[in-house]
Parts: structure tokens; sequence; C-alpha cells
């Protein structure tokens, strides 16, 4: 087409229509002094979503991820080697303290406290023999000593029947002692019968625990100590968690922690902070923290992953903002507040200080009424504004339950 075409110079004039106002849609609010245009014109107002004020409390939580631990646990094994007669006791199964969970094969032991039985009543046979001689040998000795005295018997016969009589005694005291031996040997020998009884004995006030895991089955030979089964405590449980420098010195024992875990979602439990490492791990550069949760009904396992969530302070009365409202000028963070005709906004510079769940707690001059939520980047300090009725209607509401 030729220079001067009038299609071409149509063209260009609505091309060049379009983009000024697409320039003045987006430029022309930022451009304009408050509340005026261009040439004196007013400023369209911009349409935003506000929401109100809260004046309540707040509170800064931290949550950290863990486990859960049982408070005590001890393996069950015997003192002595055997073949495994019957396990009495399986996974989940309640035990009490003292009761007897697996019972070993004990004919050996059995025969050995049959011998054991024969070598006392031997042991005691041969005191009583030595009793009696010591018995005659004492006589002898008063009836030489008698006879000596009378000049009927020798110095030799006297020294003959006091050796006699010191030989004797030697001889009790050994049966004595022999007998006591084959007493021990005996009260050992049916403790070895008793270890037969494998029992489940822990100190401590609880008296009842719960099987965690078993390990062998009936017919296995084993040696002494070689784990039969895992006893845990339950009730309470203990979680773990490990945090960083940034929250262990705003952790304290007695701290109050609310627990959620996979297995019941939407359910929480709470516990309370029990310990606190006084060291970090050089790993991780974190601390290990122990918690303690009620547990009667054992739902709680160990080994659970679990969020735990601890209250590290607290203020009673703060000025409270959603988040969606804060906005950056310049460099410096601040709200936008909506007049008291609710016709034009006021910038007003915060400090920002707990957040909770999408609200922030603010200080600063000035903070009553409703905020900008929504559109800030149409507005600066003084700039109309138009608030569509929905969101006119739901701040409303807002405020009639307890937001000013």
């Amino acid at each position: 087409m030729k220079p001067g075409n009038p299609k071409i110079i149509l063209l260009t004039v609505i091309l060049l229509g379009i983009l000024a106002a697409v320039g003045w849609l987006f430029f022309g609010p930022f451009q304009n002094q408050p509340g005026q245009g261009k040439g004196g014109r007013a400023q369209q107002p911009a349409p935003v979503e506000v929401a109100g004020i809260e004046h309540g409390p707040i509170a800064l939580k931290r949550t950290f991820s863990g486990e859960l631990e049982a408070l005590a646990e001890f393996v069950v094994a015997p003192k002595v080697s055997g073949r495994v007669e019957r396990v009495l006791v399986n996974i989940a199964d309640t035990v009490r303290r003292g009761q007897v969970v697996a019972e070993l094969d004990n004919d050996e032991y059995v025969q050995a406290v049959a011998q054991a039985q024969a070598d006392l009543a031997v042991a005691r046979a041969n005191l009583s023999e030595a009793g009696s001689s010591l018995t005659i040998a004492n006589r002898e000795f008063k009836r030489t000593e008698s006879l000596l005295k009378r000049g009927i018997a020798s110095d030799s016969e006297f020294d003959a029947a006091k050796q006699t009589q010191l030989a004797k005694q030697a001889q009790l005291k050994v049966a004595e002692a022999q007998a006591m031996k084959f007493e021990s040997a005996l009260e050992s020998a049916n403790i070895r019968l008793g270890y037969t009884q494998v029992t489940a004995g822990w100190s401590g006030s609880d008296e009842q625990r719960i099987v965690a895991e078993r390990y062998v089955d009936e017919g296995q030979t084993v040696a002494a100590n070689t784990p039969l089964l895992m006893i845990v405590d339950l009730d309470p449980i203990v979680g773990i968690v490990f945090v960083t420098e940034r929250d262990y010195a705003n952790l304290k024992p007695g701290q109050t922690v609310t627990l959620t875990t996979d297995a019941y979602p939407g359910e929480t439990f709470t516990g309370r902070i029990d310990r606190i490492a006084p060291v970090f791990r050089k790993a991780t550069r974190q601390a290990r923290i122990e918690m303690t949760i009620d547990n009667p009904q054992h739902r709680l396992k160990p080994g659970m992953f679990i969020q735990a969530s601890v209250e590290l302070t607290r203020v009673a009365e703060a000025v409270i903002v959603p988040e969606q409202a804060l906005t950056e000028r310049d460099d410096r963070t601040g709200v936008f507040i909506v007049s008291d005709n609710g016709q034009s906004v006021v910038w007003r510079e915060v400090v920002v200080g707990i957040r909770e769940g999408g609200r922030v707690q603010v200080t600063g001059q000035g903070l009553t009424g409703r905020v900008v939520v929504i559109g800030q980047q149409l507005v600066n300090d003084g700039s109309p504004i138009t608030i569509p009725v929905d969101a006119e209607a739901d701040a409303a509401r807002r405020d009639g339950a307890g937001v000013q």
C-alpha cells in the first residue's frame, strides 16, 4: 500500500487509543495526587475489600515434628538355658507384675534338685554320725580324767582321750560345713529350677504393662539371657521432638503441649514438657525435648509421628489485623485504614509482632476501624475507594461477631 493510505491511518489511530486507555487504567491512580486526577479531575475510586481490626489475645506458637516413645521398656529373658515349652502371652497382651510369661523344659533342673537333696541327706547323716562320735569321745575323756585324778589312768591314756575328743570336734565341724554346703547347693538348684518359669518383673508404681514384641516360639532352644519378649509401659507415653536454638530458650518444663497424629485426624491430645536436654547435638545443632502425654486407653503407640504445638508467649490485649492487610511502601510495613465514611484510606506504618494462623499483632498510631485486605496496590495515602456490597456485608458480620 502507498503511504498515506486511509486504512493504515485509521488502524494507527485505533491502536494508539487502545494503548492510551490501558495506560490510564494501570498508571492513572498512581500518578494523580490523592483524590485528584490530572487537570484537577477527581481520581476514580479503587475497588477494595476490607476487614475489621481486632482487639484481643494472641499467642506465639511453634509446631515441631517428632515421634512417640514408650515411657519404659525392657526385654524379658531367661536366666538359664533350655527349650521353650510355652509362651503364655503374645503381642498386645496385658501382663501383671510378677506374672509367668514363658516356661522352659525343666527336666534337667528337676534332676539337679533331686541330686542336691540326696547330697544334703548324706551330709546330714555324716553330721549326725560326727555328733554321736563326739558325744562318745567326750564321755571317754571325762572318764579318763576321773581315773587320772584317782591315780588309776596314766598321763598317756589321758592325752590319748583328749586327742580323740579334739579330733571328733574337728570332724563335727567338717560335717556341719558339708551340710551347709549341700543346703546351699540345694537352694541354688531350686532357684535354677524356678528360673524355668520366666516372669515379668519391674520397678515402679504401675501394676500392668503391655507386650510389645515376641521374639521366640514354642520348641526353640534358647541360651541364658536370650530375648523372649519386650514389655512396655504406655501410660503415660512420651513424645520426643528436637528444637533449634531459636526456640530453645522459650521452652520450659511444665508448658502445655497440644499434639496431633495422622492416626487420629482432627483429634488433639494434651501433654506437658517434662524434660529439656542441657546440650545440643553436634550433628544437627538441636536439643531433645521430652513431653509426657496421658494415655489411659493406650490409643497412642510408640513410633507414631506427631505434630506438637507449644505456646511460647501470649499477649492478652493486642491489636490484630489479617496478615493480608500488611503492605510494603518505601521499605516500610504498614496498613491502609478505611476512613469513617468508608470513602477513602489512610496509610499507617506499623510494627509487626506475633503471627498466628493468618492473624498478625501490630502496633502503631490510629489503628482502629477497618483495614484494606485486597486492592492495596491500587491505592495510596488518601486515595478514594469503593467497597463492594458483598465485602461490606461480610465486614459488617465480622464487626457484629466482636471485631472492632
